[in-house]
């Protein structure tokens, strides 16, 4: 084949496959957001309801593209969700979630998954909450040192599973994406800024179906299984007169002191010591035991409760999505999710939309940080100026001094619309 024809026949394989892909769910947060996203009544009217925030944050690389939604405030639970246009049945299809999160609040404590819920669940969306059926649960989950990782749960038969593996999520406070791929031969990745963290096998990686081998709970070891790896050398005798060489003996080398007097202290005895000849309790040498079976395990046999699921991949119809949280330290946000049947399209969307903000974000959190740190440094002279004014030493120390805070209500203020 020609080399232009070559060309023109992979451009066209290339244009069916995106012609093919569909995109299900977009959601970049604009102003009309709110007639997309609904705050569920499940907390509504308790001291625990949270509320969400349209903003951008403290940094970003365009204020308007980078707007999201944001948990607000501190120590409650957040949920809300929103219907996809049509319900999404990945029979035989590939199944993309993406999504970004910004923990700018330097979380300590809380989730930032997002949901993705089964039509059957519609009756429940307008309290929508932590007892929801959903069909995945997806994204990064933060608490103290212990959990810093990516959730990847899928429900299977009226059991939630946790993929086996922990995933590490990111802890910075930047904004990352979060895609997950679920293929219907029943493989998935995960990727964290569009590169792969994480691939593997459904049935290998979670605990959704039996084992398909089991132990044979009928099974019994034979009488004349040796499980021994040593034994006595039964050729081994041992030495004539072994028994009668003493723990101890005098002490040859002993003499009795020059004031030793045995009228006031009795007739003196040499000391003892430890008899160098002395081997302790004889026992036979150890050798291979030319039995030796290894340790008895019952033989594997079928597993009657195994069933196989070649469709494992496959969900009930897809119809919504939301937010079920809840935060010690509100103010993540939320941002460019996306539903659709090809990961090529969902990245495509990413480098869109954080593809061209991600390092004008960072541009500006490192320039925040910069100015921070000057204040902090401003606040200490200032500090040390008074204590010396004072007659202060200077190495006393400073027990009631604060340092300015990335999240002081008057740092880097943005407008925020509540919903």
């Amino acid at each position: 084949m020609r080399p232009r024809r070559l060309v023109s026949l992979l451009l066209a394989l290339a244009l069916a496959a995106c012609a093919h892909a569909k995109v299900y769910f977009k959601e970049t947060f604009d102003d009309s957001w709110t007639e997309r996203w609904t705050k569920s009544k499940w907390k509504e009217g308790e001291e625990s309801e949270g509320d969400w925030a349209h903003t951008a944050g403290k940094w970003y690389g365009d204020e308007k593209m980078d707007k999201g939604i944001q948990t607000t405030p501190d120590a409650r639970f957040y949920a809300i969700w929103a219907e996809m246009p049509e319900a999404f049945d990945n029979k035989d299809s590939d199944l993309v979630l993406q999504f970004s999160a910004k923990h700018e609040q330097k979380i300590d404590c809380g989730g930032g998954y997002i949901k993705l819920i089964p039509e059957s669940s519609k009756d429940q969306m307008e309290t929508f909450g932590g007892d929801t059926p959903y069909a995945i649960m997806f994204g990064p989950d933060i608490c103290g040192y212990s959990t810093k990782k990516v959730h990847v749960i899928l429900p299977y038969k009226g059991k939630n599973h946790l993929v086996k593996e922990d995933i590490k999520c990111k802890t910075d406070e930047l904004t990352h994406v979060y895609t997950l791929v679920i293929h219907p031969n029943n493989t998935y990745q995960v990727y964290i800024d569009l590169k792969e963290e994480k691939t593997g096998s459904l049935y290998e990686d979670w605990d959704m179906l039996p084992p398909a081998k089991i132990k044979d709970p009928d099974a019994k070891k034979p009488d004349d299984w040796d499980e021994r790896p040593k034994i006595d050398d039964p050729e081994d005798v041992k030495p004539e007169g072994y028994d009668d060489i003493p723990k101890t003996i005098v002490d040859p080398d002993a003499t009795q002191p020059d004031d030793w007097d045995e009228e006031d202290d009795g007739k003196w005895e040499p000391p003892t010591i430890p008899n160098p000849e002395y081997k302790g309790e004889w026992k036979p040498k150890r050798i291979d035991n030319p039995d030796y079976k290894g340790k008895w395990v019952p033989p594997d046999i079928d597993n009657p409760e195994y069933v196989h699921d070649p469709e494992l991949y496959h969900m009930a119809p897809l119809k919504y999505l939301g937010f079920e949280l809840w935060q010690v330290k509100a103010g993540t946000i939320f941002d460019n999710i996306v539903v659709a049947d090809d990961f090529e399209e969902a990245k495509a969307i990413a480098e869109e939309t954080w593809g061209k903000t991600k390092d004008g974000e960072k541009e500006m959190y490192d320039k925040a940080q910069e100015e921070k740190k000057a204040k902090e440094e401003e606040e200490r002279k200032r500090r040390e100026e008074e204590r010396k004014a004072r007659g202060e030493d200077d190495d006393e120390e400073e027990e009631d001094y604060e340092p300015i805070h990335e999240d002081d209500d008057d740092y880097m203020e943005t407008g925020k619309d509540e919903l």
